[in-house]
C-alpha cells in the first residue's frame, strides 16, 4: 500500500475506538444510572402506599374502638375500652374537627412512635380513644430494609448487565478498529467482518463491511495504478538504455557531458519508479543473512564515499536482509547531503540506526504522514524526484523494521531504523 493511501487509511482508524473501557463504562454507568432511578422511584412509592395503608388500618381500628366505647358509654355512662371523656391532651386539630353529632380520627406524627386518635361528639362531651402506633413503624423499618437492599441489588445487577453488554459491544468494535488498523498498515489479508465474527447482524458488522468494501476497492485501484506505473517504467527502460549508451558515443566536450548527465539520471528515476512499483506489491521477500550490524555500516558506508560520520556505540548482530538493508541506509545518508546540510551523522546504537544532518529538517507533512513519491516538502529540502525515501520506507516495510522520521530537537532531519526484532542474541 502506498504512503497516501495508508495515511488516508489512518486517518480513517483514528476515529475508530481505541484500546479502551470507555464504551463500555459509558453503557454500564447509564444503565445503573436508570436502575437506581428506577429503584428510587418503586422505593418511594412502595413506601408511600404502605403508609397510606396503614394510616388507614389504624384509622379504622381507632374508628371501631371508638365506636364500642360509644356504645357502651351509651348503656352505663361511664367511658370504657380504654376511653377518655373530655380528654385534655386531645390534639387541637381534632378537637376543631369535631362537629355536634360528628366523629374524626386522627394521626400525631409529631411524637416518636406516633399515635392515633378517634373522638366523637356525644351530648356536648368529647368521647376519644388513642393508641400508640409501635407495629406501624416497626413495619415501615422493616420495609424500608427490604426495599434498600432490594434497590442495591437491582443497581449491582443493572450495573453486572450494562458492564456484560457494553463489554461485548466495545469488544466487536475494538476487534474492528484492530483489524481496521492492520489493513491500514498494508496487510490485506484480513477481512475486518471476519475478525468482528458473530452471526448477528448489527451497526458493527455494517462497520466492518464497509471497511472492507473500502479495502477492497482502494487495493484493487492502487494495485492497477501500480501495474500501469511499472508498465510505462519497462517500457521507457529500454529507449532510455539506448539512449544513455548513445550519449557515451558522442565527441568529448560539455555539450555531450550534459546530454551524459541528464541520460543517466533519466535511467536511475525510471529505476526508482521500478523499485517503487516492485515495492507496493505484495511479493518482495527479503534474503536474510546474519552479521554484524556495525561493522556492516562501517564498511557499506566506506565503499560509496558518502562522507558520512560514522559512530557505533553498541554492536549487535542482526539477522536480516543486507542488500536492502545497504538501500535503506544509502538513500537516507543520500537524502542528508541532497537535502540538508553537513556534518551527517551516522550512529549505530545496538540493532538500531540513526542518520541525521543538520540542515532545515523534515517537513511537517512528512513527519505526520511519511515520504510521498514525487514529493520533497518544502524548498528548503532541496529539489528531487521524492523516491528516495519512499523506497527506504518500502524497504525496512519488507524487512519489518519500523522507520521513523523526526527532527532532532537541536536542528537537522533525524532519520531512525529500528532492527531491534532481528537482533541475534550472541551468547557469551
Amino acid at each position: 500500500m502506498t504512503p497516501s493511501a495508508t495515511a488516508m487509511l489512518r486517518r480513517l482508524t483514528r476515529r475508530l475506538p481505541a484500546r479502551s473501557g470507555s464504551l463500555r463504562w459509558k453503557v454500564s454507568t447509564a444503565i445503573a444510572v436508570v436502575s437506581f432511578l428506577i429503584a428510587l422511584a418503586l422505593s418511594l412509592l412502595l413506601h408511600s402506599a404502605t403508609h397510606r395503608a396503614l394510616d388507614d388500618n389504624v384509622r379504622s381500628t381507632q374508628d371501631d374502638s371508638l365506636t364500642y366505647a360509644i356504645r357502651l358509654y351509651m348503656v352505663t355512662g361511664q367511658p370504657g375500652l380504654h376511653a377518655t371523656l373530655d380528654d385534655p391532651e386531645l390534639p387541637h386539630e381534632l378537637r376543631q374537627a369535631i362537629r355536634p353529632g360528628k366523629r374524626a380520627t386522627y394521626i400525631d406524627n409529631s411524637q416518636s412512635p406516633p399515635v392515633a386518635w378517634a373522638a366523637a361528639d356525644i351530648d356536648g362531651h368529647t368521647l376519644s380513644t388513642e393508641g400508640v402506633m409501635t407495629n406501624t413503624q416497626d413495619i415501615l423499618g422493616d420495609l424500608d430494609t427490604y426495599l434498600v437492599g432490594g434497590s442495591a441489588a437491582l443497581v449491582l445487577t443493572g450495573t453486572g448487565l450494562g458492564l456484560f453488554i457494553g463489554e461485548r459491544l466495545s469488544r466487536r468494535l475494538r476487534v474492528a478498529a484492530d483489524a481496521a488498523r492492520t489493513v491500514a498498515a498494508g496487510d490485506h489479508s484480513i477481512r475486518v467482518r471476519d475478525a468482528v465474527g458473530g452471526t448477528a447482524r448489527d451497526e458493527t458488522t455494517d462497520l466492518a463491511n464497509a471497511i472492507d468494501s473500502m479495502s477492497e476497492a482502494l487495493r484493487e485501484r492502487l494495485e492497477a495504478e501500480r501495474r500501469v506505473t511499472a508498465d510505462i517504467a519497462h517500457e521507457l527502460r529500454t529507449p532510455v538504455t539506448g539512449l544513455v549508451t548513445a550519449a557515451e558515443l558522442l565527441p568529448p566536450g560539455r555539450p555531450s557531458e550534459l546530454v551524459q548527465d541528464r541520460a543517466k539520471v533519466l535511467r536511475t528515476l525510471i529505476e526508482d519508479v521500478l523499485e517503487v512499483a516492485r515495492l507496493d506489491g505484495t511479493y518482495e521477500q527479503p534474503v536474510l543473512s546474519e552479521f554484524s550490524l556495525g561493522e556492516f555500516v562501517e564498511s557499506r558506508l566506506a565503499a560509496s564515499h558518502s562522507g558520512a560520520k560514522i559512530e557505533v556505540r553498541d554492536e549487535a548482530r542482526v539477522l536480516t536482509d543486507p542488500r536492502r538493508l545497504e538501500r535503506i541506509i544509502g538513500n537516507l545518508v543520500n537524502n542528508a547531503r541532497k537535502h540538508g546540510r553537513p556534518p551527517i551523522e551516522v550512529t549505530v546504537d545496538g540493532p538500531v540506526v540513526r542518520v541525521r544532518d543538520h540542515g532545515p529538517g523534515f517537513p511537517d507533512v512528512l513527519i505526520a504522514e511519511g515520504p510521498q513519491r514525487f514529493r520533497t516538502g518544502r524548498a528548503e529540502r532541496g529539489i528531487g524526484h521524492g523516491l528516495g525515501l519512499t523506497i527506504a520506507v518500502g524497504q525496512a516495510r519488507v524487512l519489518e523494521a519500523p522507520l521513523v522520521f523526526r527532527n532532532h530537537p537541536d536542528g537537522g532531519a533525524l532519520a531512525i531504523l529500528d532492527l531491534r526484532h532481528a537482533r541475534v542474541d550472541v551468547p557469551e
